[in-house]
């Protein structure tokens, strides 16, 4: 098949999205399709003709790497002259649109929030993952963590902060100041006493004008991978994080050996199935089809209290959702092609 896989854009985790996208170019035509990798911001300088054979591809692409700091997007809006939106590139929408599919290597901003999905259904244009509804509620945390109770599924206690709004600084500490809508641990914080919590969201303020101020649960932190749709999704194996210094941030995310990532996870088959069951109960709250990956944390005493769903998540060398599915027998190369069929049944 002819595949554009998206990536880049002008979010925050701009440089993940490059490394998830290199990795599943090359995954995708080793497994014989004609994926070419194209940047959502920059688009291409010029469309061949016929335009059919910009899929005329071979070779692999060099490896990317996620540096330590988060790109100055300001930097990188600086480097582009003109474009389809100040969001897509030129060329982005033709070449999509004569793809067999787009794969989504997206991660944060419009290709996570819902927006591109939407614009692709009216485009006519098939894309991997869920759709524009999913995405949307699953970015908007205060949204989501709002279904997740409704529905059952413990999550942290919470407040919304919103910039020019007051904030109730009484909010019990230890706690975590996060963007709403960000991934990647970009902007997070804890706060560990009263007195840093003011400060902790007039940062916060610097990344997004609403934060969520959350509730800091101490226990084992958990991620499961979901594959599937409606009453066929299925959790993969647990994995279990365990950062080497602090907590799980931009750097331990994506350097590697900052973090130890054990899967499956060191807890018992009953747990194991409990998390797995809210994983999957999760993924149905929030519309979710294709894949997904549901962060959670497990205390001592065995609650598993639901963080986030992440719509669209890493798949870069240091990634947690490709090694759940290597321990479920699916390498790296058989997950992209496994997420390709299921998003192509979505259109039958």
């Amino acid at each position: 098949m002819n595949i554009v896989v998206l990536a880049g854009g002008l979010s925050p985790e701009r440089d993940v999205s490059l490394s998830t996208g290199t990795m599943v170019t090359n995954a995708l035509r080793g497994k014989g399709h004609s994926a070419i990798l194209v940047d959502l911001f920059f688009g291409v300088p010029e469309l061949p003709e016929p335009i059919e054979t910009a899929f005329s591809v071979s070779g692999m692409l060099p490896p990317f790497s996620v540096p330590e700091q988060a790109p100055d997007l300001e930097a990188v809006r600086k480097m582009r002259n003109g474009g389809f939106s100040d969001q897509i590139g030129n060329g982005v929408l033709e070449l999509c649109r004569v793809a067999d599919l787009t794969f989504l290597a997206l991660h944060g901003g419009i290709g996570e929030n819902g927006s591109l999905q939407a614009f692709f259904d009216l485009s006519n244009v098939k894309y991997t993952g869920s759709p524009s509804i999913g995405c949307a509620l699953a970015m908007d945390k205060y949204v989501s963590k709002s279904l997740f109770r409704s529905d059952g599924i413990e999550t942290a206690g919470w407040a919304m902060a919103r910039r020019g709004q007051s904030f109730d600084t009484s909010f019990p500490v230890p706690c975590v100041v996060k963007p709403n809508c960000g991934g990647s641990s970009i902007g997070v914080s804890i706060v560990r006493d009263a007195a840093s919590l003011a400060s902790a969201i007039e940062a916060g303020f610097e990344f997004e004008d609403e934060l969520i101020v959350e509730e800091y649960v101490s226990g084992m932190e958990l991620s499961a991978g979901v594959l599937g749709s409606g009453e066929d999704a299925v959790a993969l194996p647990l994995i279990e994080i365990v950062p080497k210094h602090g907590f799980y941030d931009y750097q331990h995310k994506y350097q590697k050996g900052w973090t130890d990532e054990i899967v499956p996870a060191r807890i018992s088959p009953e747990l194991t199935a409990k998390v797995q069951q809210l994983a999957v109960e999760a993924f149905r709250a929030l519309k979710l089809s294709v894949y997904a990956r549901i962060d959670f944390l497990l205390t001592p005493d065995g609650r598993a209290v639901c963080l986030e769903a992440n719509t669209l998540p890493g798949m870069t060398p240091t990634s947690l959702l490709p090694q759940e599915a290597e321990h479920y027998g699916l390498d790296y190369a058989s997950l992209c092609e496994a997420i390709v069929s299921y998003s192509l049944k979505k259109y039958e």
